[in-house]
């Protein structure tokens, strides 16, 4: 036995929680002659625990290789073949288990030990075939690609190397068999490009078009068109051509240059994996396997031991945990079913309301607005969202017929009478939101929940001037309401359990992750986001150059503050920063810039392309220099708003608006898009010592970062 297998051994015999993946074989006879041996991945459990590889399965894939390789020089099979359980190919590591790592050496064994297996596939004394078909993340990729060919499926909804994104590099053969693959522009924007524009996927036929996937197939019959895929491939029937890779070295170079750009304009050297990623394609070039996997073993322990990769497990547990069950949340069964829902309003809130709201409860959902023209006008977009859906082939055209017939408009109120939840999404004035519910409460059942659509009025108030005020619930969803996952779920002074049970159980049913949040100006994430902005802005009024205090924050949030700004609006922006200022007037600054850019109508700092930002010259006449002017470096700005955050995070824990620093995290993370490789916002407040600093004692225990949240 080697040294890699004893560490092997002693790395499976110490993981007692790891959900074992079984690697089960049967032969199937090919047309036209011949035995394949099908490896089916499968971890005993249905597609909501996806298949992983810890080190018991990775020695069961051992064993597994062992068999069908003495098969294979034995000339019993001709073909070795890989594929999933229903639905899921594997998503790689199981990372909780690799972030409970003490030592390099084992985060080296475990390197290893997924190289050692994985490219057993590629040297077969006979071809081998990556059956795709479900979801492939990381280490799932991964082994496809050490297969001689692959398939994969038309219907895949998830296809990444997402490991930058939480601080490691694709690190069991990603790294170098990409790029060799579908050469160093393709592979770029698979482990670089994609995971730091919010972790994006690919779809399985986008994969397939870039050349990860020899062939494509429907998700019907897949395996058997596969298999006879592979029947004429090994046959001579089908031949499998790759385009030729370029291995120019000014066009390799160019292509890294290009992504390190993108590193870090969204990085800013803040978190070390994409750098060590980039290291690893530009050897790819001119390395063998062996070298190449090599390297891979090296920058894949050094990344499992840093803080930015603990980071990384616990912001991943947050959302797959934690999310499922929001701390302080009351008992399930108080929740009640809810039939059909009203939204108040037709504007595109509303309408985004609206379309989510029939797709994933599959209820009656009516809108209202104060005239036939508006409703008309919600509607239409909700019917032209399905139509584009259909068009692209996401939906059938029965479904689109089912849904379209869900969503209807009206100009009477009175049309809620038997909803069960009514959510207002109108203007965000408290009168104007209060006497909306007025209107709907006198129509509603005594059991009907109402919910607000508000980003930060208070809760209590509006609900003190109704009948039942126990009734009303903050319910903020975030814009895109499609694309954002969290909702933060607000309770009131009165707010029953009743009414946050139902609330958060559709908000489950709606796929989103809720957070409970007690009412107070700006719940959680516009709060944060207040100061966050508020302090920006005021270090700008200051005198620091605008491009400066943006570059300030690369790696923290997914885009600099000012564009963010004009993401956002800066009139909404004003809004909230108005709304915290009036609460907390002695920490949140409202910008005279700010002011003078929503007086002037202007919808931001910067130009038409947020791609490319430059500021706007129309806005450059905008903003007054002081007459004496405090010019801050890149670093003095991340300080001072770092401990701006640090501080209203504790004073916002002490004031109970979430239960936990974990909450917090998880907000900035699903509500903020605030990095994984971070932890959100808490572990890297206590990682650069700004938590002691300014607030005078860690969020979190230490290391905590890497443990269940």
């Amino acid at each position: 036995m080697t040294s890699t297998d004893t560490a092997a051994e002693d790395l499976a015999a110490a993981t007692t929680d790891e959900r074992v993946t079984r690697f089960p074989v049967r032969d199937v006879q090919l047309p036209g002659g011949g035995t394949l041996a099908l490896i089916t991945m499968d971890n005993g459990f249905d597609h909501t625990k996806p298949t992983t590889f810890g080190p018991r399965g990775l020695l069961g894939l051992r064993a597994t290789l062992d068999t069908v390789t003495a098969r294979a020089e034995a000339g019993e099979i001709v073909a070795v073949a890989v594929t999933g359980k229903p639905f899921v190919f594997a998503v790689g590591a199981d990372l909780g288990d690799v972030g409970q790592l003490a030592t390099r050496d084992q985060a080296l064994a475990v390197a290893r030990l997924g190289h050692d297996q994985f490219r057993r596939l590629g040297e077969l004394p006979v071809p081998s075939f990556a059956f795709v078909n479900g979801v492939a993340l990381g280490g799932g990729v991964e082994i496809a690609l050490h297969c001689t060919y692959r398939t994969i499926s038309t219907g895949v909804p998830a296809v990444a190397l997402p490991e930058v994104f939480l601080g490691l590099v694709p690190g069991w053969g990603g790294a170098h068999l990409l790029p060799n693959l579908v050469g160093v522009a393709g592979a770029l924007k698979v482990i670089i490009e994609n995971p730091l524009s919010q972790n994006k996927m690919m779809t399985g036929l986008q994969a397939l078009a870039l050349g990860i996937a020899d062939a494509g197939f429907e998700p019907a019959d897949f395996l058997a068109r596969s298999l006879r895929w592979a029947a004429d491939v090994l046959r001579g029937a089908m031949a499998v051509e790759r385009p030729q890779v370029d291995r120019d070295e000014r066009t390799w170079q160019a292509a890294l240059d290009a992504a390190k750009a993108s590193a870090d304009a969204k990085v800013g050297r803040a978190a070390p994996a994409p750098y060590r990623a980039l290291e690893l394609v530009a050897l790819a070039r001119t390395a063998d396997r062996d070298a190449g996997f090599a390297a891979e073993d090296q920058t894949l322990a050094d990344l499992i031991m840093s803080e930015e990769f603990r980071s990384g497990v616990y912001a991943l547990d947050l959302v797959q945990r934690r999310a499922k069950r929001p701390a302080g949340a009351p008992d399930r069964a108080l929740a009640r079913p809810v039939t059909k829902v009203g939204v108040v309003g037709a504007g595109l809130m509303a309408a985004q309301l609206a379309l989510l709201l029939a797709q994933r409860l599959e209820v009656p959902v009516v809108m209202t607005d104060l005239d036939q023209t508006r409703v008309d006008r919600g509607v239409g977009w909700v019917h032209a969202q399905l139509a584009d859906q259909l068009a692209k082939g996401r939906l059938t055209p029965d479904r689109v017929s089912r849904l379209r017939a869900l969503v209807t408009g009206s100009t009477s109120k009175t049309d809620f009478a038997d909803a069960d939840l009514v959510i207002e999404a109108v203007f965000e004035q408290m009168d104007v939101k209060a006497q909306v519910l007025a209107e709907v409460e006198a129509v509603v059942s005594p059991e009907a929940v109402l919910a607000t659509n508000t980003s930060s009025l208070s809760i209590t108030e509006m609900a003190s001037r109704l009948q039942h005020p126990g009734r009303v619930v903050g319910l903020h969803f975030f814009n895109p309401v499609a694309v954002m996952p969290l909702v933060e779920v607000v309770r009131g002074a009165a707010t029953t359990d009743v009414a946050v049970a139902t609330t958060l159980a559709m908000a489950a049913t709606l796929r989103k992750t809720a957070i409970l949040v007690k009412d107070s100006p700006s719940f959680v994430v516009n709060r944060l986001l207040g100061r966050f902005m508020g302090e920006v802005s005021r270090v700008v009024d200051e005198g620091t150059p605008l491009e400066v205090a943006d570059r300030a924050f690369a790696g923290l949030a997914p885009m600099p503050p000012f564009v963010l700004l004009s993401l956002v609006g800066p009139a909404i922006a004003l809004h909230n920063a108005e709304t915290l200022h009036a609460a907390f007037p002695d920490r949140f600054h409202v910008s005279p810039m700010l002011r003078r850019l929503v007086a002037a109508g202007k919808p931001g700092l910067y130009g038409p392309d947020p791609a490319r930002p430059a500021p706007d010259p129309d806005v450059a006449a905008l903003m007054e220099v002081p007459a004496d002017p405090v010019v801050l470096t890149r670093d003095q700005v991340r300080a001072q708003v770092l401990g701006a955050l640090a501080d209203e995070a504790r004073l916002m824990l002490d004031e109970g608006v979430v239960a936990a620093p974990q909450d917090l995290d998880l907000a900035m993370i699903t509500g903020a898009g605030f990095s994984f490789w971070n932890g959100g916002l808490t572990p890297l407040l206590d990682r650069t010592g700004v938590a002691e600093q300014r607030a005078g004692r860690r969020f979190l225990p230490r290391g905590a970062a890497s443990l269940p949240g």
